[in-house]
């Protein structure tokens, strides 16, 4: 890694002036005299910029990259989807209260729904099929599961494992089906249709090996739903014996995950495995409400999906069921079992990337790569990490938004009333790390810290929602304070004192 002359300034107040640019495990020569030329870049716009106060003129400016950005913001902010939210309905899904059904009133919801209520069997199918490749993805990392057996049934439970197949090709897996009993009914030939226009292989009952390990990461039992009867007969009983044999092994980390649809083929809805010598599936997706047989599975993944019942369902059956988080198709009931941190790994499937393909200069390096964050949808692609150093020696870090790169540097909004800003008071160098998980990339710019211009920090201040001014006022960054009443008060005062606009 070569060293680029360069600077970071803080808008808000802070400029940088960085000494070394790694991108990614990469090269770049160091640039000539000249400054480089570097495109403006625009982040995504944010409601919620960080806090900000004005401060007298900065001192002259040095030389080259600018920085960014503060997700903090306002204090009375309501966000779509943090990991705030998520801990939370995490918490909430796993203390709720759960109804099981009985297989009678499971029809009968059935039959609510596609009748009064007016949905129709293949909205349903699909938002089930949805529902169970969502919890498989929660679960099963692409990288480690790939290959997916989606053994299907004559009935609904078998619809659902072939919209699920659909969904799991198009999350990048390679699922293959078995489906020996096929319905003639149009809308189980159009998902076969739909399947075969994947290219995803149907493979007979006679060309499954004995032991479906050595060929699968994943087995999807979508044989036989809640309103099955009976014995199973073939050749079903048969691919129910080849998942009781991957059930007996001991090891559960070497052992093929079976994840079965609502019910676990063959068990009793209601009673579950009563033999005790049923497939002991390692994940159950219940669909609409978990069924009575539910209380038995000890499996380690329980989850419910058919993110579709209506109120009115959910009063006249008095059903209890824990919240969905954000825009998830699928929640986890009860508690996730515990995680050994030593054992998480994850395979990196990355382009390769050769010194010849990178540019020569580190900045626009920086502009095309940020450039296809944003064209890849990640989100809030302009969040990165600054850690400050006080006097005593003493690292701090968080997260902040970069509102703008050019020549000059990276820049970004503070408070200076913070601890980053007492921070770089004290000691100007600071370090500021992008990573983008989707695309396996991390940026370092590291460098020291400088004030941009009043005008410069009076035009971003103004520019911001009025809700977000105000709540940059009254947040004190970095002070104790009594409550949060004590901020919503002095949020109120103040949207009063300025009501003129």
């Amino acid at each position: 890694m070569l060293t680029a002359a360069s600077k970071i300034l803080n808008k808000s107040a802070l400029a940088t002036t960085t000494r070394a640019m790694p991108l990614f495990l990469s090269t770049f020569p160091s640039p000539t005299a000249a400054a480089p030329t570097v495109p403006p870049l625009r982040p995504p716009p944010s409601q919620n910029p960080g806090p900000h106060l004005r401060l007298p003129p900065p001192p002259r400016r040095a030389l080259s990259f600018i920085a960014a950005a503060e997700p903090a913001g306002a204090p009375f902010r309501t966000p779509g989807r943090t990991m705030e939210s998520l801990a939370t309905s995490a918490a909430a899904a796993a203390s709720a209260k759960v109804t099981y059904l009985s297989q009678r009133d499971a029809a009968e919801i059935d039959k609510q729904l596609m009748g009064p209520l007016g949905f129709s069997v293949d909205q349903l199918m699909e938002l089930a099929g949805l529902s169970v490749a969502a919890a498989v993805v929660e679960v099963y990392k692409l990288s480690e599961h790939t290959r997916v057996l989606i053994i299907c049934g004559p009935g609904n439970n078998g619809g659902d494992g072939l919209v699920a197949a659909r969904h799991l090709y198009h999350f990048g897996y390679k699922p293959s089906v078995c489906y020996p009993k096929r319905t003639a009914k149009p809308l189980y030939s159009g998902l076969v249709t739909q399947l075969e226009a994947l290219a995803i292989p149907f493979l007979p009952v006679e060309d499954l090996p004995q032991d479906l390990s050595g060929q699968f990461d994943i087995v999807i039992d979508a044989m036989f739903g809640f309103s099955f009867h009976g014995t199973p007969r073939p050749p079903f009983d048969d691919l129910i014996q080849r998942l009781l044999l991957l059930s007996v092994i001991g090891d559960s980390v070497k052992r093929l995950p079976i994840v079965s649809v609502d019910i676990p083929s063959g068990w009793h809805v209601e009673e579950g495995d009563i033999n005790g010598g049923g497939i002991k599936p390692d994940m159950l997706v219940s669909l609409t409400a978990p069924k009575l047989c539910a209380k038995k599975f000890n499996g380690p993944h329980h989850f419910l999906g058919g993110r579709f019942v209506p109120p009115p369902i959910l009063r006249k059956y008095g059903l209890e069921l824990p919240p969905y988080p954000g825009t998830s198709m699928c929640v986890r009931v009860g508690k996730a079992p515990s995680v050994d941190i030593s054992s998480l790994r994850e395979n990196y499937i990355s382009p390769e990337l050769t010194e010849n393909q990178v540019m020569p200069c580190p900045f626009n390096q920086f502009h095309r790569w940020f450039n296809e964050a944003v064209t890849a949808g990640l989100r809030e692609p302009n969040a990165m990490a600054l850690t400050t150093v006080n006097k005593a020696g003493k690292p701090s870090s968080r997260m902040v938004l970069l509102k703008g790169v050019d020549k000059h540097g990276f820049v970004w909004y503070t408070n200076y009333g913070s601890q980053k800003a007492h921070d770089l008071s004290e000691n100007s160098n600071a370090a500021l790390l992008f990573y983008w998980n989707e695309m396996n990339r991390q940026v370092r710019v590291e460098g020291s810290v400088q004030k941009v211009s009043l005008e410069e920090s009076e035009k971003y201040f103004h520019s911001r929602p009025r809700g977000s001014q105000l709540g940059a006022i009254v947040s004190k960054q970095s002070t104790v304070i009594a409550g949060r009443d004590i901020l919503q008060q002095a949020y109120k005062e103040l949207e009063q004192k300025y009501s003129d606009g």
